[in-house]
């Protein structure tokens, strides 16, 4: 969608706090209704639906109407509330042409009150030249379902954050000025890319820079993941300067080393097409001899010698700051590895209770009086258990604190057993019917029942 700022000029106050009210709404609505909407955005007077009239006219939100009356907002309608927040906080005061579009971008000219121009990058992640995000980038992890508008603004979080470290360890990179939402707005590189350059004065000079910078980003512990010909600037005095940070990670991630030799292998690449440098021949054979990768200079992953103060580690690993990193884990699914490993330890628990309780089978309820042959058994082994607990029936509390100190889930499951094991001794155990019960119909327990309703009535 076109980023029409003349618009922008025409919306009030109340037109932004309605859309903020939207944006509220979506972090726990898709589409959010119109009643959340208004009670959000509490204006006078009922006129919430006048201004989402009008704010769907200019495209700033879409109407849904499938499973019941509500809005989303549209990229257009994300990008104006960047903008405003933004022009409030004076980072610039105009904005001018579009200068980039990017798989995953639009870039366009922006300019401070003092004529200073700067470069504003709005991340469009869901376009329908990038929507393999959960295949390509770390944003999502094991989550499935995800919202096009906050994976974008995790990707400027994570650009600006790469920007900010790498500037401050003296890489060659935009100066990074601010960020809100998935606005980020950086210094202009007066330059042009490397693909559009069709001539170079020192080719091997300008190789030798750029190689020197994937190596020394490894040393650093990061992989830029996408350095190539389109992500390279240089100016006219042949400086270079690299840009697009969202997607690169670690040299611990478990792709490092192929990211690594993927970077290398696409600067040697466009070199030797496009200004004929001579390490074709032998790049062919670099991978069978260690003679060919010294005359060539291919910088191998596992030479590389990683210095002290690692930017991945300064940057929490994943690229986020660590002011927006429990919020962030939140999304991309600690807090699910959480669950499932609570899961497992509940399943552990049942697993433990159905081995106790496998003379209890369903339908053949042990009756009151009755001693099985398991339940005699169980309770001559449960004497012996017993000569260790006082006349409260309880491990004694030295025990208890240096018995298992190193493995309380193993404490657990055994004290567990013993509340039983005193419970069958004592007074018999209760009889439990099965977990799933109430969704037995027409099974052998529900056939049972009615049958002895019947017998009742005779």
């Amino acid at each position: 969608m076109k980023l029409d700022v003349d618009v922008l000029r025409y919306l009030s106050k109340d037109d932004f706090r309605v859309l903020t009210a939207v944006e509220m709404g979506m972090r726990n609505h898709e589409i959010v209704p119109s009643e959340l909407i208004d009670r959000i955005a509490s204006l006078k007077h009922g006129g919430t639906y006048k201004v989402l009239k009008n704010l769907l006219k200019h495209k700033l939100l879409h109407h849904d109407s499938s499973k019941y009356d509500g809005f989303r907002l549209t990229y257009l309608g994300y990008d104006f509330l960047a903008i405003k927040t933004l022009v409030n906080r004076g980072v610039f005061t105009a904005i001018g042409r579009q200068i980039g579009v990017g798989k995953e971008s639009d870039i366009f000219e922006v300019a401070k009150e003092d004529g200073t121009v700067l470069a504003m990058k709005l991340h469009r992640l869901g376009r329908v030249s990038f929507r393999a995000v959960k295949s390509k980038r770390d944003y999502l992890k094991h989550r499935s379902s995800y919202n096009w508008l906050y994976l974008s603004r995790l990707a400027a979080l994570k650009e600006f954050a790469f920007m900010k470290a790498l500037e401050e360890h003296g890489f060659p990179v935009p100066l990074a000025v601010d960020s809100n939402r998935h606005c980020v707005v950086m210094s202009l590189i007066q330059g042009y890319p490397l693909v559009q350059v069709k001539e170079l004065q020192n080719p091997d000079t300008v190789f030798d820079t750029i190689i020197g910078l994937v190596v020394r980003l490894a040393e650093h512990g990061l992989i830029h993941c996408d350095f190539n010909e389109f992500n390279i600037m240089i100016d006219d005095d042949e400086k270079v300067t690299m840009i697009d940070f969202p997607q690169m990670v670690s040299v611990s991630h478990h792709n490092a080393q192929m990211y690594f030799d993927r970077d290398v292998e696409c600067i040697f690449k466009f070199f030797s097409k496009r200004f004929n440098l001579s390490f074709e021949e032998n790049a062919g054979h670099s991978d069978d001899s260690k003679v060919d990768s010294e005359e060539v200079g291919r910088p191998s992953f596992a030479d590389i010698k990683k210095v002290t103060g690692f930017l991945d580690k300064e940057l929490s690993a994943s690229g986020f700051t660590r002011k927006d990193q429990d919020d962030i884990e939140r999304f991309t699914g600690d807090d699910v590895e959480k669950d499932l490993d609570s899961d497992d330890t509940e399943s552990a628990d049942e697993h433990i209770e159905k081995d106790e309780g496998h003379f209890e089978e369903e339908g053949n309820p042990v009756e009151q009086g009755e001693t099985s042959k398991e339940d005699t058994e169980m309770k001559q082994d449960v004497v012996s258990e017993n000569e260790g607990l006082n006349d409260l029936g309880t491990v004694p509390e030295e025990d208890r604190q240096t018995e298992h100190e190193n493995e309380p889930e193993l404490t657990k499951r055994l004290n567990k057993q013993r509340r039983r094991a005193i419970q069958a001794v004592q007074g018999g155990r209760k009889n439990f019917t099965s977990r799933n019960s109430y969704k037995d119909k027409g099974g052998r327990s529900s056939h049972n029942s009615k049958i002895q309703k019947q017998l009742g009535n005779w």
